[in-house]
């Protein structure tokens, strides 16, 4: 199973719009999103993914009623936990107990966002950070892979 990691896409409609591009030019099976969409206008851009999508809120993601009412049953308040294709994941936006959670072997990849700072590390789980989807901060928009068979992540510039 192939799943798109991405987070921090501050309604930047541009980078959302090549994102779900690429993510549908490589067939995924799902997207993960960690958070600061900001706006439910973002949705008229996430509705042509061809892969299902989870969410959870971010600190900027201020008008929640209207994303809710966009997303329905697929955004959440973080954390959030999910399984993919037997594989157990932990959805955060900010990195609050991040260091403890590294040491879990209750989750098999732990997705958050919120410092803008691509990470992407491997110990007891597999803890994954794609940077920024919007590339307000670094001017450079990014996104990872995630293949559930091989517990491989791939980082990628859109």
């Amino acid at each position: 199973m192939k799943v798109a990691l991405m987070s921090d896409s501050h309604d930047n409609l541009d980078a959302l719009k090549r994102a779900v591009d690429y993510c549908n030019k490589i067939k995924v099976d799902h997207v993960l999103h960690g958070g600061d969409l900001v706006a439910p206008f973002v949705y008229k851009v996430l509705k042509n993914l061809e892969a299902p999508i989870t969410i959870v809120f971010g600190n900027n993601d201020g008008e929640k009623h209207g994303l809710r009412q966009v997303f329905k049953d697929r955004i959440f308040d973080p954390p959030h936990a999910l399984t993919l294709d037997g594989r157990k994941v932990l959805m955060l936006h900010d990195p609050i107990l991040l260091d403890e959670l590294r040491e879990s072997p209750h989750y098999d990849l732990i997705l958050y966002g919120h410092i803008h700072q691509i990470e992407i590390t491997q110990g007891v789980n597999i803890v994954v950070n794609p940077g920024e989807l919007c590339g307000w901060l670094s001017g450079k928009s990014t996104m990872a892979i995630w293949d559930t068979k091989t517990n491989q992540v791939e980082l990628v510039e859109i």
